[in-house]
């Protein structure tokens, strides 16, 4: 069993996840998840997960939430994820307009990405190749 957003319904897992979806979103979006975390825990800025997940689960429905696990679901079972080539794949657009957000987080959300697009290109994946190029400067 999980948790529903007590704004927009969205399923959480548990109440940490459902604490870090409306403070995330809040903080994001601004938006009725911000006006209801004001109204509910007025001090949420200040929280951590530990100290905001008690207080936003009290005003959750529980709802079903499925999880899919890795070696559960059909074709994946059996064999390392990260051999996958679509593991290099183009990531999927954000949820959101990166036209809702002020100038300095374009310029970090624009940066991360040609952050990311240069690691997939360059094929570094931080692995034992990268370790022993290291060693090798050494």
């Amino acid at each position: 069993m999980g948790h529903a957003c007590p704004v927009c319904e969205t399923p959480q897992r548990d109440a940490e996840h459902l604490a870090n979806h409306l403070a995330f979103t809040a903080m994001l979006h601004g938006d009725a998840h911000e006006a209801w975390l004001d109204d509910h825990a007025p001090d949420w800025g200040e929280m951590g997960v530990d100290e905001l997940a008690p207080v936003v689960v009290e005003f959750a429905d529980e709802v079903a939430y499925e999880a899919v696990f890795e070696d559960t679901a059909a074709g994946h079972a059996g064999h390392a994820h990260a051999d996958h080539a679509h593991e290099r794949e183009r990531p999927p657009a954000a949820a959101f307009d990166a036209g809702d957000l002020d100038g300095d987080a374009q310029r970090v959300l624009a940066e991360a990405r040609e952050m990311t697009r240069a690691m997939l290109e360059d094929g570094s994946d931080g692995g034992e190749e990268s370790e022993a190029a290291d060693d090798n400067k050494a």
